[in-house]
């Protein structure tokens, strides 16, 4: 005679004899319900808010709706979760371009945290669980952060830890090390609630209890340990930087107009912050940041613009950083380029990381075959850099790392490693209104400050720009849309943090944890079938 067990899908602690009826479907609708709220919960988070603690409960919330399920139900949940996370957190994406594009970003990204919700059951039987599904949680993100087109980091749950107490870990591994840490102990607060509720019926293993108290405080005393890692002492003297915010034209100008607008008010307020400088009301700024995008006329081929940006350099008689569009060789680059008020143009840094239907357009036949209009906003793509953009202003190096690439950890790291003593994330968020996106953004790279030990430059087009202390800490900040600058001196830094100098390592070194966890859980499972027949 044959036996087959099977599987209750059902939480454990959920012990009431089989409901009927209504009664049973709404039943079993509360996991599902559980699992979306818990990733609303999620992006309840991220900034502008500073709720980072809520990060915990929404981990501990959906590893209850996960614990006990099949895994093909609990791809469903995390794929629940996934949605409530991260429809609110990117509907920034469809401030221009309508919902389409947004909600299709958000179907496709939530792919992976189902994926990671189906590994989660997987290993959340073995000993120690927290420890393998905060590792598949963190491998799920290096999936994201890599594919397809090059990835979408975005809403990484170490960008939403910029006010936490987890953020030394940053300084530590990085933000695989970050979101690894605050998801852990998100998961074991659950297991000491689940672990205190059963010892109600009957004795709970000390082993199980323990692993279950070291979830959380392990991350805990380990951030409180890497505070020593976090500094903003100057290690090699400091410099005096000036970051120009121009603003944008609200309306009212043809596509070309706008641009030569955006030119002439970032050249106006350099101008301005030039008198006050006269004026001896401001220090003078050893070198001065633009934003990306700041003048969207070519000037090596526009002799009017590089008049008007030559001129602004007199003016600030300092060497200026200024984000530009250029065609070269047949190619459109997304370009930084160093403008010395002395002798021009000296260096340029092509963006690395350009944005997949933003600043080129993948599968361009067969979406234009869909939506011929999307095919028309990006006429054409913009090709890549291939070189770590790090200027010299005199003395001083300055890393680059253009709006969108701030999200990926290569695109920071390499600037320090080739010498960067500070960061700038020259960026344009115009285009997103008022929406969340700029402070998600803003979080981003007081997250790579830690990171990286480095004091982080934000100019932008329209705001928030902001300079940021080698310690996360936001020291001056601009509104939105309204024309700004921020004149003031910045520690510099030489010295590599552990997170620097491992790299990919802690990322690698979890994506094996994550893969151990699910062969031992797998194999666990196919022995727990094997043995259900007698």
């Amino acid at each position: 005679m044959t036996v087959t067990a099977t599987s209750v899908d059902r939480p454990e602690g959920l012990r009431q004899p089989p409901a009927k009826g209504a009664r049973a479907r709404l039943i079993r609708l509360v996991p599902a319900v559980v699992s979306a709220l818990s990733g609303v919960l999620l992006y309840v988070s991220f900034p502008p808010r500073t709720l980072w603690w809520l990060a915990l409960p929404a981990f501990a919330g959906f590893a209850w709706a996960l614990r006990g399920r099949t895994w093909k139900t609990a791809l469903g949940l995390g794929y629940l979760f996934g949605l409530g996370f991260l429809l609110p957190l990117l509907v920034w994406t469809g401030v221009e371009v309508g919902p389409g594009p947004w909600i299709a970003l958000v179907l496709v990204e939530a792919v992976y945290v189902a994926l990671v919700g189906a590994g989660i059951t997987v290993v959340s039987r073995l000993p120690g669980w927290p420890m393998w599904a905060a590792a598949l949680w963190t491998a799920g993100e290096a999936v994201r952060a890599r594919m397809p087109f090059g990835g979408f980091p975005w809403g990484k749950v170490a960008f939403g830890q910029a006010d936490g107490v987890f953020l030394p870990l940053a300084a530590l591994g990085g933000t695989p090390v970050l979101g690894f840490g605050v998801v852990l102990c998100g998961f074991g607060l659950f297991e000491i609630v689940r672990l205190v509720l059963r010892r109600r019926e009957g004795e709970v293993r000390r082993s199980a209890a323990a692993v279950a108290l070291l979830s959380v405080a392990v991350p805990v005393v380990s951030a409180v340990g890497a505070r020593a890692l976090v500094s903003d002492k100057a290690e090699a003297g400091t410099a005096t930087v000036a970051v120009i915010q121009g603003n944008v034209p609200r309306a009212g100008l043809e596509f070309n107009a706008q641009r030569r607008a955006v030119l002439d008010y970032h050249a106006r307020e350099t101008r301005r912050l030039a008198a006050r400088v006269a004026a001896g009301k401001e220090p003078r700024p050893d070198f001065v940041l633009w934003p990306e995008n700041s003048s969207d006329i070519d000037p090596f081929a526009a002799p009017d613009a590089a008049a008007v940006i030559q001129g602004a350099a007199e003016a600030i008689d300092a060497p200026v950083s200024v984000g530009s569009v250029v065609e070269r060789d047949g190619r459109l680059l997304n370009e930084q380029i160093l403008w010395d008020p002395a002798k021009g143009p000296l260096q340029t840094y092509d963006k690395r990381q350009v944005q997949p239907f933003g600043e080129y357009l993948p599968m361009r036949s067969l979406i234009g075959a869909i939506n011929g209009e999307w095919t028309s906003m990006v006429r054409q793509d913009f090709s890549r850099g291939d070189k770590p953009g790090v200027f010299g202003f005199g003395r001083v190096k300055v890393g680059l790392a253009t709006c969108y690439e701030a999200a990926f950890d290569w695109a920071v790291r390499d600037t320090v490693t080739h010498g960067a003593q500070m960061i700038s994330v020259p960026s344009n968020n115009a285009t997103f209104d008022r929406s969340e996106m700029t402070y998600q953004q803003l979080a981003m790279s007081r997250v790579r400050a830690v990171e990286h030990s480095r004091t982080v430059t934000v100019p932008v087009t329209s705001g928030v720009s902001a300079v940021i202390m080698p310690d996360g800490r936001v020291a001056r900040h601009t509104g939105m849309f309204v024309p700004a600058h921020i004149d003031m001196k910045v520690p510099l830094r030489t010295s590599e943090t552990p997170a620097t100098r491992l790299g990919i390592l802690p990322e690698l070194a979890l994506l094996l944890v994550a893969a151990g966890g699910l062969g031992w859980g797998g194999a666990v499972a196919a022995h727990g079938r094997r043995a259900g027949q007698v």
